[in-house]
């Protein structure tokens, strides 16, 4: 067997979590705040399929609120990703 091969096997017992506790429970945090902008994006169905309402379309909680919140939420991801555990 060669080096490489035998560090591989050696690290396979190591069950150390990626991330430290406090970054998991900020990119739980990161990825509620992105399911709340998509859920600000849903409804705007209609009775009629044949009638077109713009005002509820495009609104701002869906053009500019929704998007907003998903983009912080992202935000939230990448500090949680590089934050340093203490």
């Amino acid at each position: 067997m060669s080096k490489a091969f035998k560090h591989v096997e050696k690290n396979e017992g190591d069950s150390r979590a990626v991330f430290a506790k406090d970054n998991s429970k900020i990119m739980i945090a990161g990825l509620a705040v992105i399911v709340v902008g998509f859920l600000l994006m849903l409804g705007g169905n209609s009775n009629d399929p044949n009638s077109f309402k713009p005002e509820e379309v495009y609104s701002f909680r869906r053009i500019t609120l929704a998007p907003i919140v998903i983009v912080l939420g992202l935000i939230v991801e990448i500090y949680a990703i590089m934050r340093k555990p203490k």
